[in-house]
């Protein structure tokens, strides 16, 4: 597994070893660490895209690191989904949508302590909020907190449970108040994706990167029918009272595509896009980039053809790009990233970046092969801890998917 260039400090761990039990990391842009690196949230059974709402062994764990990734159960509620860790690391908010359903029943909001006791019901959500007028359901898989803890965002369905192609909305809850609105809605904001900036910036930490998939279809129970890809998905930005919507110059102009993975650059206002577009040097001809780039006034859903667009390729340093998910440290200064062949099991490379919006990646580290079969239910979704000094994956690699960390560098 670690390759031949490696650094030679470099360790990696298995966190899990059950071997009946598929066991994964949260997906790679929510918030599970605490802010000291030394604690974090992953769960099982599960696959990198959520977990088995109906499963009765489904938990959240917390995991110390540095004893021996010892394990604590964070939830026993069948359901629980869309975890977020508020900032100081002492809460784990998360949702419990085992009696929701379309138009009806009811979803909780709760926290638990981090050592699991003192667990709490926050707001019981079972009619409509402000903003639609029908009760949200199909809960979207991931939460997002806002850098003063005062908030959580998520995303959820609209649906009447007649109307196909209903609306999805962004749905932000006020955590001191106990209330919930729904921000914004669109039948395009089905994998929305909401990412809070984390940027201490008073006006900057309530702004939400999201997702928009033109072209995706739902039936009337909010199932997805058609996804969307290539030219249809670009990203945005918004605040969290559903004002400043704003749009990120990538994609969306026939040649460059929004290939589904985006995040912000550590605690700053600019984001890192995984973008498509034709490279000879690839045997299927596609190679994926990273751009850097800032939120530009709204033009339209223009994409790369945004007027008054600041964008940075920051993966031009790189002979062949081909990267899908990654995300960076605290400090915007390393990013962690997969990389192709995908077909040949995949890469782990650790980034030192640039000057942001101008540089590109200073210096690329191959860490390991990560030997996964790379099928959806067993993608890497590599990250760092907040301190930058350890990284985090998925792998198939001994035939069921595991959780794995990687230190050392």
């Amino acid at each position: 597994m670690r390759a031949p260039d490696a650094p030679t400090g470099l360790r990696v761990f298995q966190i899990n070893d059950d071997p009946a039990l598929p066991a994964s990391h949260v997906y790679m842009e929510a918030q599970v660490f605490t802010p000291d690196s030394r604690h974090m949230v992953l769960h099982w059974p599960a696959h990198p895209h959520g977990c088995d709402r109906t499963d009765p062994k489904h938990r959240y764990y917390r995991c110390d690191l540095d004893d021996n990734f010892r394990m604590t159960p964070l939830t026993d509620e069948i359901g629980a989904i869309a975890p977020s860790l508020t900032p100081d690391g002492k809460w784990m908010y998360y949702f419990v949508v085992g009696q929701s359903r379309v138009n009806g029943g009811h979803f909780l909001l709760k926290r638990v302590r981090l050592d699991g006791t003192a667990r709490e019901t926050v707001l019981c959500v079972d009619s409509p909020l402000p903003g639609a007028p029908t009760t949200p359901s199909n809960l979207y898989i991931l939460s997002t907190m806002s850098s003063d803890g005062k908030r959580i965002a998520t995303g959820a369905f609209l649906g009447d449970g007649r109307t196909e192609n209903a609306p999805w909305g962004l749905v932000v809850f006020d955590l001191e108040k106990g209330k919930g609105a729904v921000v914004h809605q669109s039948p395009t904001f089905l994998n929305i994706h909401p990412q809070y900036c984390r940027s201490a910036d008073p006006a900057a930490s309530h702004d939400i990167l999201i997702q928009e998939n033109h072209g995706g279809l739902v039936g009337s129970d909010g199932v997805c029918t058609q996804g969307t890809s290539g030219n249809g998905v670009d990203i945005h930005v918004i605040r969290d009272d559903g004002t400043n919507f704003r749009d990120i110059p990538v994609g969306r102009d026939g040649a460059e595509y929004c290939q589904g993975h985006q995040c912000w650059r550590g605690c700053s206002e600019w984001t890192i896009t995984g973008t498509g577009i034709a490279n000879p040097k690839q045997k299927h001809g596609w190679g994926q980039e990273l751009i850097e780039s800032l939120p530009a006034p709204a033009a339209g859903h223009l994409g790369r053809a945004t007027p008054g667009a600041v964008r940075n390729d920051m993966s031009r340093s790189f002979d062949i790009p081909d990267f899908r998910h990654f995300q960076t440290d605290r400090s915007g200064n390393l990013l962690l990233t997969d990389c192709g062949p995908y077909d040949e099991g995949g890469r782990l490379f650790l980034a030192t970046l640039g000057k942001a919006g101008r540089e590109p990646v200073r210096k690329w580290t191959h860490l390991l092969d990560l030997r996964s079969s790379n099928k959806s239910e067993a993608h890497s979704h590599p990250f760092l801890s907040p301190d930058g000094t350890k990284g985090f994956f998925n792998s198939d690699e001994s035939g069921i998917l595991q959780a794995y960390m990687v230190t050392g560098w």
